[in-house]
């Protein structure tokens, strides 16, 4: 795996960033799964989907952990809230309180 420098055309870099999409679709689906069973406990313990507090936890979370990578924090914190709210409205319909199907 090259880094980012060490390619020296475009299709060395293409072909660096298709496969960190890949990667990174392949961790997007291991998530999916635990927003699964995230509704299967919640259900079980009678918890919501929104859990206000988390939801500040995870995006507090994640705009440390980009500071520390190098990454824009603004960046992060807008593509994690997009994933939270569609965890969040998949949560609820397997919940049953609202929110679209979310299947695939």
């Amino acid at each position: 795996m090259p880094t980012p420098s060490q390619c020296t055309t475009m299709p060395e870099l293409r072909a660096e960033i298709d496969r960190i999409d890949r990667a990174l679709i392949a961790l997007l689906g291991e998530r999916v799964a635990c927003i699964d069973r995230a509704a299967e406990i919640k259900a079980e313990q009678g918890l919501p989907a929104r859990i206000a507090a988390r939801v500040d936890e995870v995006l507090a979370h994640v705009r440390d952990q980009a500071r520390m990578a190098g990454v824009d924090p603004e960046l992060t914190e807008q593509l994690w809230t997009l994933l939270i709210e569609w965890s969040i409205a998949r949560e609820e319909a397997r919940l049953g309180t609202g929110g679209k199907e979310q299947m695939e």
